[in-house]
């Protein structure tokens, strides 16, 4: 597939998840993305709000859902978003009850490998179970206490192992962003701390739609010429 630009929302609150939204679809960005920190803050009423603003951008909600599979995803999906987030650590019934709610209400599943002992292994997994796409995940405070810890580590072995889309999360710099629908994974997010605060989950200081405005040409510039 053709690169895709997602921008991680994840700020505390509608009004902060919007102003954000705003410089980000001027900027070129393909989708949004509703992130857990404004899930928790703003619940259904963020994803809501963030439809209504931008009917015509896909709407990614990252649940990281751990169980009542079915019920929260159809939640998500009444209420505007058109992806949302299962944890490959989870029980493979909710795995399986989240894949079903997004193919009764015409919505994709992203499976998340963050936290898998193998996160190859969870990979295939979920994509056997239907899954639309596998995020590469390494997360905040793992980053915080193991030191250079990425998502690179194990991008290139998921991608082998699996057809569906890939994308790469988690304190890659806006240069390793950019470079990885070259690593095989087309779906480029930017969010902390690219486009976000990584301390306060606000946004970053200084001139964010510019920075995603160069973003988003490169990485287009990149799909081109491979």
């Amino acid at each position: 597939m053709d690169p895709v630009v997602q921008v991680s929302l994840d700020v505390e609150t509608i009004e902060q998840a919007i102003e954000l939204a705003e410089a980000a679809v001027r900027a070129g960005v393909n989708w949004l993305e509703a992130g857990t920190p404004l899930i928790i803050g703003e619940g259904l009423h963020a994803v809501r709000a963030l439809k209504e603003r931008f009917p015509d951008i896909p709407l990614v909600a990252d649940l990281k859902t751990m169980d009542g599979g079915y019920l929260e995803a159809e939640m998500m999906a009444r209420a505007g978003a058109d992806m949302v987030v299962v944890m490959g650590v989870s029980h493979p019934a909710t795995i399986r009850a989240v894949v079903q709610a997004a193919r009764d209400y015409g919505i994709k599943v992203m499976g998340d490998v963050l936290a898998a002992p193998d996160k190859v292994t969870c990979a295939k997994m979920m994509e056997e179970m239907g899954v639309d796409y596998i995020i590469v995940h390494t997360g905040h405070d793992e980053r915080g206490e193991v030191i250079g810890a990425s998502p690179l580590d194990d991008l290139e072995a998921v991608v082998k192992a699996v057809n569906v889309p890939v994308q790469a999360v988690g304190g890659l710099s806006i240069e390793q962003a950019i470079q990885t629908p070259m690593l095989g994974a087309p779906l480029v997010v930017i969010g902390a701390p690219l486009a976000i605060d990584n301390d306060s989950f606000r946004a970053a200081s200084g001139d964010v739609e510019d920075v995603l405005r160069e973003i988003v040409r490169r990485v287009r510039e990149s799909g081109a010429s491979s």
